[in-house]
């Protein structure tokens, strides 16, 4: 989370944008142009309109060696699309982002996290994530999305969202904050991914890549995620980003490598490798860190608790708090000194035009020696009542920061705990936050799974974080001479 106030987002980029993140491929549906129709210039004037905008979502963008690299790779793919002078056409963006996303939108604007890179083990695999986007670019999947969208109401698609952890409808209660990346939760259809999975595997070949390589990064995202929901102790293994904006990788990695066939092509391993050494891995300390249950940012020099049986997850604008019985995020707003206006903006701004809301009252206290000001609203929906509220906390005369939470009516008392955690932290415990980074280590003739695995900058599960993250099954051994990730601290 950072301090920049993000611009408001339009309504026709929440849906339009969003919709154009990796998942299924649709087949052709009418009022939209062919695959490998130039883009036009109507898309591309409205791509550039979205493309500051998703830069600034997604933690902006990585510059240097990696990312020069990545945006070869990717312009070199586009060109396999027969997109006009595709080279030229396609803006390529490597993100400063930790979650394993990737994503298009119209006019030729793709793009790529760290996170999901750090999860690659070679280029071909970087190559068809984003043939994959391309694909969804050349197809004009969002354009369909987009005009399936615009027959359900912005208010429907954020009530839907929002019902998963509640129940029911609550309308716009999310909007303020986070409303876009809610909306990238808007998904492609089956038969639109696997469109754009055989573009990908198309594009692969015609390159000279391996086509197999579509099917094995499926397959690392899928364990990722299954390892993930295990650390982050929730019961199944469905992501809130990459993975959950897209069908389950793991229904689609064999269905990729058969229609891949055979090996053959190139995956330039070693060079990947070593254009990534170095990436910072997880979170970026100028936007704060999650460590275990805690969050903590050395910029702003604050830190709170999850509660136990929440995962947080940490975005450019806000902190996510999720758990069965509840939902939260923590993140900021303007401030003129006055903690009550603070609390009722908050809340009108939750309402939006379409219902007033706001807390029976406003009750002042002190959160470890934190002036605070916090106040509660109820809500009818359709599955019954549930309850939003808003905690603030002011830091300074100019700066102060909230969380939002909403629980079912009478449930908001899991998140006191957390309410309860915001603390300052001291200039030794900011400096002491030293960000992880990808390191690439040769494996010498003694090395095991296990001995490269305890060079891990984790506390828990370093043997599995370690095979994941090298694309091992449970019985890959260590090669000799070979080139291998693994994360380690680093300033």
């Amino acid at each position: 989370m950072t301090l920049q106030f993000s611009k408001p987002v339009k309504a026709s980029l929440l849906i339009t944008g969003a919709s154009a993140l990796l998942t299924g491929c649709m087949g052709a549906g009418g009022g939209v142009p062919s695959a490998g129709t130039p883009i036009t210039q109507q898309e591309a004037s409205q791509g550039a309109e979205y493309h500051p905008q998703l830069v600034a979502e997604f933690g902006g963008p990585m510059t240097g060696p990696a990312a020069t690299y990545v945006e070869g790779v990717g312009k070199n793919i586009a060109v396999q699309s027969g997109l006009g002078n595709a080279r030229e056409s396609f803006t390529v963006t490597f993100l400063d982002s930790s979650v394993n996303n990737a994503f298009a939108v119209p006019g030729g604007y793709v793009y790529v996290t760290r996170q999901l890179a750090t999860l690659m083990n070679n280029e071909a695999e970087l190559a068809g994530v984003l043939g994959h986007e391309v694909g969804h670019v050349a197809a004009r999947h969002s354009q369909r999305r987009q005009q399936r969208a615009q027959r359900n109401s912005i208010l429907g698609v954020l009530g839907a969202v929002v019902g998963a952890v509640v129940g029911g409808d609550v309308g716009s209660l999310l909007q303020q904050g986070s409303r876009y990346t809610q909306l990238l939760t808007l998904k492609f259809s089956r038969d639109q991914e696997l469109e754009a999975d055989n573009l990908g595997i198309e594009y692969l070949n015609k390159a000279g890549y391996d086509p197999r390589a579509m099917g094995t990064v499926l397959a690392s995202l899928a364990a990722q995620n299954s390892l993930d929901a295990r650390i982050q102790g929730r019961g199944d293994a469905r992501p809130p980003v990459w993975a959950s904006t897209h069908p389950d990788p793991g229904q689609r990695v064999q269905r990729a490598l058969q229609v891949a066939g055979n090996p053959g092509g190139v995956t330039n391993r070693d060079t990947f490798l070593s254009r990534i050494d170095g990436v910072i891995y997880g979170d970026n300390p100028r936007q704060g860190v999650i460590e275990g249950r805690e969050f903590i940012h050395p910029d702003l020099r604050l830190k709170f608790a999850a509660p136990g049986g929440f995962y947080m997850l940490n975005g450019t604008r806000a902190v996510s708090i999720n758990g069965q019985s509840g939902q939260a995020q923590f993140t900021l707003a303007p401030f003129d000194g006055n903690l009550d206006t603070y609390v009722r903006s908050v809340f009108q701004k939750l309402g939006g035009e379409q219902q007033t809301l706001s807390p029976s009252e406003i009750r002042r206290t002190t959160v470890n020696g934190i002036p605070a000001a916090y106040g509660t609203a109820r809500v009818n929906n359709q599955s019954g009542q549930v309850d939003v509220v808003v905690f603030a906390y002011e830091f300074a005369n100019d700066r102060a920061y909230h969380f939002m939470a909403i629980t079912k009516a009478g449930g908001s008392s899991v998140f006191s705990p957390m309410f309860q955690s915001v603390q300052r932290i001291s200039s030794q415990e900011a400096g002491a936050v030293i960000p992880r980074r990808l390191d690439l280590v040769t494996a010498g003739r003694g090395d095991t799974v296990q001995s490269l695995s305890n060079r891990m900058a984790y506390s828990d599960a370093k043997v599995e974080r370690f095979r994941v993250l090298n694309g091992l099954s449970s019985s890959d051994r260590i090669i000799a001479g070979q080139k291998y990730k693994i994360v380690i601290r680093s300033n």
